[in-house]
């Protein structure tokens, strides 16, 4: 067995320097160093069942060093999953072998890595998910020493020492060098192996390119009960060719093709080591809860309510319904009130206290695994997990997000505390879908229909009791808007959603005792938008369009709306924008959205001010003309 695990690993450096110099470009040396941890963990310990990666008892691997994929494909092939052929199309357009792992194409791998320090935390997610649906899985993660400066790295390591993961395996590949020096702690193993032990892990150092020490210590992780286990294996970068051994200078470069000879060769020669990698056991999860029918909760039109209440009632209802709904919140479920779920399910709810980039990440590793996941926290906090939020879409993972206390309506906190950023944060995450609901009927509505939508999801709620405005009966599909005042004679538009929407309905009632009709929409859907019903509205009422946001100007709900007439030059309205803009400090609500002027009375001077400079009032003062949109003013 050693002899195989030597060549095997040997054939590992061999294709990882093959595929990189074919690529003309890669980390050969990145891989080169976790060689001898992959053979025996792929030869050994590894229970995987290629011809089916989604088995749910499958053991889950997550290369959070992304960069070294050249060794996870090499013992991909090694495996028989794929083949040398396809190997040395490494990099290259079309690959399924792309730069950094990616389960997009790639059906072995569950996540996409590359931004380094998340690995850990997608790991936690899956070893969490194991023990949810009792299942012996183990999960291993290998990491890189330089990614080991993230904070999100400790935080990881910390949730997984509170719920005693001791089916995860972490493996710090201690190489000593990072990309353009040595790293902080060089080949301090000690350090290491400290700071694991501090934070509640068993902690093994080892020499990683001593096959039977490595051995040892899997074997000694598997037997580890009550506490997650870190193998902290000294090796060297680039090791087996002993010109860019533990040298400078090489990361991210592959060997010229005379070099690449003389590596080869060095090592040993090219060999075609096969190896059969242990499938699991046939085991099914195990004692989950038993679906049951979806009973959303309703409210009474005219009853005040606050959406991040609804966000909690219906999350509550979804998972009395679905045995897959899992939730997460970082120690604020009290506010976001998925603490209602909590005292249901608690098996299914995990508190990640202030940690929201393990909580992100965690939720990714469960979420690829077949949960359907749900993770609330305050907007503003999001923010601090963008990274994550961006690597789970390109992970291919359905996320479900839930930000509350947004904008500068959630009053005395002050502006630490408001999110006025979130709505162009997670619009420009690709293929998300991003809710602002004004109503609590309207919020459990949509929470239930995204339940099913791929990618990643956002819903914003607000802080404040606002009136309920639709019965429980309305439905509200995802990418459509409610015209809620409308007439034949209306000449401008508002465009609100959230706590503006309510803001605009008070500007309405105004504006009729001057004799101004205008239209109002409640766009509920900032992404997708409802183009349709916006260039409707522009056609309908003279071009005039007044968006009004409790969010900074850039990126929200105006932008979005500009969105809805991309192509259409003819039908481009005139659009004042009413969002904030200037830095707010502290406050009652009502102060706080008259300073920004994103309440009634700035609805109502915005509209006037666009009435009065044109030729025609609404009440008929004014002579009728020809607009650009084809329709006379009368």
């Amino acid at each position: 067995m050693a002899d195989t695990l030597a060549d095997l690993a040997a054939q590992l450096r061999i294709d990882s320097i093959r595929c990189t110099t074919a690529a003309g470009s890669g980390h050969p040396s990145s891989s080169m160093s976790a060689a001898d941890i992959m053979a025996v963990l792929f030869q050994k310990y590894l229970r995987f069942d290629f011809q089916q990666p989604r088995a749910p008892n499958n053991d889950r691997f997550v290369l959070s060093k992304g960069h070294a994929c050249p060794v996870l494909y090499s013992a991909f092939k090694a495996a028989g999953a794929i083949d040398d052929r396809e190997l040395l199309t490494l990099r290259k357009f079309g690959s399924r072998l792309e730069g950094h792992p990616n389960p997009h194409v790639l059906p072995y791998v569950d996540v996409a890595t590359g931004s380094l320090g998340q690995g850990l935390a997608v790991g936690v997610g899956m070893a969490l998910t194991a023990r949810m649906d009792g299942l012996p899985f183990r999960t291993y993660v290998l990491m890189g020493d330089s990614e080991t400066a993230e904070g999100s790295v400790w935080e990881a390591f910390d949730k997984a020492s509170h719920y005693q993961l001791d089916n995860l395996c972490a493996i710090i590949d201690v190489n000593r060098l990072g990309q353009s020096r040595a790293t902080e702690l060089g080949w301090n193993v000690e350090a290491y192996v400290a700071r694991a032990r501090a934070f509640g892990w068993h902690a093994i150092a080892l020499d990683g390119h001593d096959l039977g020490a490595i051995d040892r210590a899997f074997a000694e992780a598997q037997g580890k009960k009550g506490q997650p286990t870190c193998l902290i294996c000294k090796t060297e970068k680039g090791h087996g060719y002993s010109l860019i051994a533990n040298k400078e200078g090489w990361h991210g470069k592959p060997l010229p093709e005379d070099k690449a000879k003389d590596a080869i060769r060095e090592l040993g020669g090219e060999r075609n080591v096969r190896i059969q990698v242990k499938k699991p056991e046939a085991v099914k999860p195990s004692g989950l809860d038993v679906a049951a029918p979806l009973k959303l909760p309703t409210y009474e039109v005219g009853q005040k309510e606050a959406t991040r209440k609804a966000y909690g009632d219906a999350l509550l209802a979804l998972g009395n319904a679905r045995p897959d709904v899992v939730a997460l919140d970082a120690e604020v479920s009290n506010s976001t009130y998925s603490d209602e779920f909590h005292k249901a399910h608690p098996k299914r709810y995990f508190e990640m206290f202030i940690a929201e980039q393990n909580m992100v990440s965690s939720a990714v590793g469960m979420a690829v695994l077949g949960k359907k996941v749900f993770v609330s926290t305050f907007a503003a906090f999001l923010s601090r997990a963008y990274d994550q939020v961006r690597m789970a879409a390109i992970s291919n993972a359905t996320v479900h997000l839930c930000g509350s206390h947004a904008g500068v309506s959630i009053g005395e906190d002050g502006p630490s505390q408001m999110a006025l950023e979130d709505l162009a944060m997670m619009r420009a995450v690709g293929g998300s879908t991003v809710l602002y609901p004004s109503d609590p009927n309207q919020t459990a509505k949509l929470l239930a229909q995204v339940l099913e939508r791929p990618g990643i999801t956002y819903l914003r709620s607000t802080r404040e009791k606002t009136p309920v405005l639709y019965p429980a009966t309305e439905a509200f599909p995802l990418g459509g808007s409610k015209v809620l005042r409308r007439s034949d004679k209306d000449v401008a538009t508002v465009v609100a959603a959230g706590i503006t929407l309510h803001e605009a309905l008070k500007a309405y009632e105004l504006l009729k005792q001057e004799g101004i009709p205008v239209r109002v929409i409640d766009l509920y859907s900032v992404k997708p938008v409802d183009a349709k019903t916006l260039r409707e509205a522009a056609r309908e009422t003279q071009g005039r369009l007044v968006v009004v946001e409790d969010h900074w100007a850039e990126g929200g709900l105006a932008d979005a709306v500009l969105e809805a007439f991309t192509g259409e030059r003819a039908l481009l309205p005139t659009v004042v924008r009413l969002a904030v803009t200037k830095l707010p400090g502290s406050g009652k609500p009502a102060e706080l959205l008259s300073a920004a002027g994103i309440d009634a009375e700035h609805i109502v001077e915005s509209v006037t001010s666009l009435v009065e400079d044109s030729p025609l009032r609404g009440d008929g003062r004014g002579k009728p003309s020809e607009n650009a949109w084809g329709h006379t003013n009368a």
